[in-house]
């Protein structure tokens, strides 16, 4: 595979930070309940969260910076990680099935999105 390549791993993880960037800056709320409570400006984290994940998803398309942005995505992905299992304590306390069952079926949706980080920060 040449650099200018991209494999649809790559490209998803891509559209998955594009998404979730966005949603990020739109709806910050959203993500307030999952942050841990030792974390400073919480607002602020979350917005910064959001443009580091448009910032990503940019720099996984191109080919000059896909590798640089294949390493911001594996920390990214393993910085929130902790996020994502509150997330997920947090749900199995509530009543929404369909909410316990997505939160924790999303935590082993990680390691394909950091293989996919791997990926382009190897330049496969």
């Amino acid at each position: 595979m040449n650099d200018t390549s991209i494999t649809r791993d790559v490209q998803a993880l891509a559209g998955i930070f594009a998404v979730s960037g966005t949603m990020h800056l739109v709806r910050p709320e959203l993500y307030a309940p999952i942050m841990p409570k030792v974390v400073p400006a919480p607002r602020e984290v979350i917005l910064g969260s959001g443009v580091a994940e448009l910032a990503l998803a940019a720099g996984l398309l191109h080919p000059r910076t896909r590798r640089l942005a294949g390493w911001g995505s594996v920390a990214l992905l393993v910085g929130v990680f902790p996020a994502n299992v509150k997330m997920a304590k947090d749900a199995q306390r509530g009543r929404k099935p369909a909410l316990k069952v997505g939160t924790l079926a999303r935590l082993p949706l990680q390691l394909p999105m950091i293989r996919a980080a791997l990926r382009a920060a190897r330049g496969r």
